[in-house]
């Protein structure tokens, strides 16, 4: 059944058309996509402005390198390797654990080191990036996931993102993985996402694959009870991101970390739009209350609370 374009606008329904042109058009500087499509800037522009993110572990740029990648990973059980321009999670390979010469996936699946090699080779070449452009393999620590995901996040981790518009947080969902994902956080992939309350962490719904779900597809928690903690951390830390860029349409993508609490995974300057499903609500409901206000030229701190206030 097709949707009914007027209810849609009722409910204010942000469709792509409309953030492509009004949102991502108008409040995106085209100088500065570079600054988040590509992870590396993003992690070393994140560092000069004293953002925690996950440690950077190395990156190889040339095919030629690709047998000393060892070099990078060779004191850690766990790392990730992704692609600097990759998107929708495509190229992530996320490796929790080493047995001998064998490199363990969050599914169990075991891969060697030409397989690892193939990998980082695949990325190099272009295969997982925007455009298809010749790419960088980005060698990351894993993040030690928060207890307080346990049972909420299929052998993955977690991640929270916020949507922020002209500096203000409006939307933020959990993206949760699962056996369909491979223990990546990506909607796209199987990932559930929680529709999380702006004012107080708290879940409000849940989505996979499109479709209201209650419970985790492979631990069967209630995801009603998923409270995400360092939320006013996490709120701050992603209003930052605004002002470390200049974008005013953004997606910040954040873990939480057991010892170092909130790291800046990755930003988007195009964010997807199913946040709205798992929140319940249109993203328009939110952005006209901000575009109402007589004085944007809030500091950080006012904006947080204006969102925690209004949304």
């Amino acid at each position: 059944m097709l949707a009914n374009p007027f209810k849609l606008k009722k409910l204010g329904i942000l469709g792509m058309n409309n953030r492509n042109i009004n949102y991502i058009g108008k409040h995106n500087d085209r100088k500065n996509f570079p600054l988040v499509d590509n992870k590396l800037k993003t992690k070393k522009l994140a560092q000069e402005h004293n953002i925690s993110v996950p440690e950077l572990l190395g990156y190889i740029q040339y095919q030629v390198e690709i047998n000393h990648f060892e070099d990078y990973i060779k004191n850690q059980d766990g790392f990730v390797i992704k692609p600097a321009q990759g998107s929708g999670g495509k190229g992530i390979l996320v490796i929790v654990k080493r047995v001998n010469d064998k490199f363990i996936k969050p599914s169990g699946e075991e891969l060697n080191y030409t397989d690892i090699k193939r990998h980082i080779s695949n990325i190099l070449s272009g295969l997982y990036s925007l455009g298809g452009r010749n790419d960088v393999a980005v060698f990351e620590k894993l993040v030690d996931f928060d207890n307080a995901f346990d049972g909420f996040s299929y052998e993955g981790v977690p991640d929270v993102r916020v949507i922020v518009y002209q500096g203000f947080p409006t939307l933020s969902m959990m993206r949760l993985s699962t056996s369909n994902s491979d223990g990546k956080a990506n909607l796209h992939q199987g990932a559930v996402g929680v529709g999380i309350d702006i004012k107080t962490g708290k879940a409000l719904n849940a989505v996979q694959f499109g479709k209201p779900i209650t419970t985790h597809p492979d631990t069967n928690r209630d995801l009603k009870e998923l409270v995400v903690p360092y939320w006013d951390d996490i709120l701050h830390l992603s209003a930052r991101c605004y002002e470390m860029t200049n974008m005013g349409y953004l997606g910040a993508d954040i873990v939480i970390d057991k010892t170092r609490g909130p790291l800046v995974l990755e930003l988007n300057a195009r964010p997807g739009l199913a946040i709205q499903i798992a929140n319940d609500i249109g993203a328009l409901k939110k952005f006209n209350l901000i575009d109402e206000l007589k004085d944007k030229n809030k500091s950080l701190e006012e904006k947080v609370a204006f969102a925690k206030e209004h949304f």
